[in-house]
């Protein structure tokens, strides 16, 4: 039976854990949301302000509630993309002329030494 070399996995090839994908997800929704909230203060404040323009900006604050709540959910529910998929490298088998990247060639491997003692 073939033993396996041994492949250290390098902590900057580590992706960021679960936790840490909710954390920033839920932090982004929040924010946007809080962008929606803003939006409509405004164009309440505008409507009762009988701001100059309001034709062109209620237009821009009711796209922002609309828009926003929808962008904010599509965002919150997306996480970032696989590297690679789980069973694209097993079943694609390895070339027989490259070494495994941590297996040591003949020249590299330590001799044993033996002392004759008289």
């Amino acid at each position: 039976m073939k033993r396996q070399a041994y492949q250290p996995i390098l902590i900057t090839d580590a992706s960021r854990s679960q936790d840490d994908q909710l954390t920033s997800r839920q932090r982004r929704y929040v924010a946007m949301m809080g962008v929606r909230v803003a939006c409509v203060i405004v164009g309440a404040i505008l409507v009762g302000a009988k701001a100059p323009l309001l034709w062109l900006w209620l237009p821009l604050v009711a796209l922002g509630m609309v828009l926003i709540p929808w962008l904010a959910v599509l965002l919150a529910n997306d996480r970032p993309p696989k590297d690679r998929h789980r069973l694209a490298g097993r079943y694609r088998p390895r070339p027989e002329a490259d070494a495994p990247p941590m297996s040591l060639t003949a020249e590299e491997r330590p001799h044993k030494v033996i002392d004759a003692e008289p």
